[in-house]
């Protein structure tokens, strides 16, 4: 079992207010990429004492700190998730803005291959794939 966003930020020595907490929580049980405008509509309905602005603090602090991966797929908007997920790539559809997750082995092995033709040893890489859906007939 993975740790959780609480006690890697415990590990790392950031102070953990409850607001702090809840918002990790949040982050937490996501199974989406969430922005801090919908960060920040989970977290009130748990804390209405919660601000937008603390949740945009606490986001930066977690990205900082290496808890966080931010992600930006080109509509202008900062997505997150936790940067402790197993390794994916992703799908973004240019319509509709869903991000959907997957991992290829054949790609995977392909981007290894590529990396040491070119004289290197792949230490991470991210793929984003954009498209639209297609039309059945």
């Amino acid at each position: 079992m993975r740790e959780t966003i609480i006690a890697r930020c415990e590990a790392k020595g950031l102070r953990m207010t409850g607001q702090r907490r809840v918002i990790a929580r949040v982050l937490q049980e996501s199974e989406d990429h969430p922005d801090v405008e919908e960060l920040y509509a989970r977290a009130s309905a748990l804390d209405g004492a919660i601000s937008l602005a603390t949740v945009y603090r606490t986001v930066k602090l977690f990205d900082e700190a290496g808890i966080l991966d931010r992600l930006e797929f080109g509509d202008g908007r900062a997505r997150y998730e936790d940067a402790d997920r197993e390794h994916h790539d992703h799908l973004i559809d240019m319509n509709s803005g869903e991000v959907i997750e997957f991992c290829d082995p054949e790609i995977e092995a392909l981007q290894e291959k590529i990396a040491e033709k070119l004289g290197y040893e792949l230490r991470g890489h991210k793929l984003e794939l954009y498209g639209v859906p297609v039309k059945k007939s």
